[in-house]
């Protein structure tokens, strides 16, 4: 791939955003003494507050083991608790227990509120597209998982 090619351009443009993103989430994952991984774990138990490792374990792609070591490491870290589902008592619920909005990750936050703000800003058809495209190439490179 030849510098300044179609294909070039977007791949760079990717890797900045990538990189950017990666070194907001490096101060907080620092910070916390956890791996990229475990960020990656807490970042989707903040959105899907109660998950099932289950869910966690099809989200990261790791073996049932693996997820109960990450979960058992950030429980350790006191990032996450681990709760029993009222509804059905052989099932553990995870619910993070730290501010997400506060420091170390608030670095994060940020990134990521600037970035929703600049989309927010740019033209929403051509936004529209780029989320399309944007889709469509990572299935094509990598499938459908995560």
């Amino acid at each position: 791939m030849a510098n300044g090619t179609p294909e070039w351009t977007l791949g760079l443009a990717l890797r900045q955003y990538l990189d950017a993103r990666n070194a907001a989430m490096m101060a907080a994952r620092v910070s916390l003494g956890i791996s990229d991984t475990d960020a990656r774990a807490l970042l989707y138990i903040v959105a899907h507050p109660g998950t099932r490792p289950t869910a966690l374990r099809e989200y990261l792609g790791i073996t049932a083991a693996g997820v109960t070591t990450l979960i058992d490491r950030l429980v350790e870290r006191g990032v996450v608790r681990r709760d029993v589902d009222p509804d059905d008592r052989r099932v553990n619920r995870i619910t993070v227990t730290i501010d997400i909005a506060a420091d170390p990750w608030s670095v994060l936050n940020r990134f990521d509120d600037d970035f929703e703000v600049a989309v927010g800003a740019a033209d929403q058809i051509l936004v529209g597209r780029s989320a399309e495209l944007l889709k469509s190439l990572t299935e094509a490179t990598v499938g459908t998982r995560h």
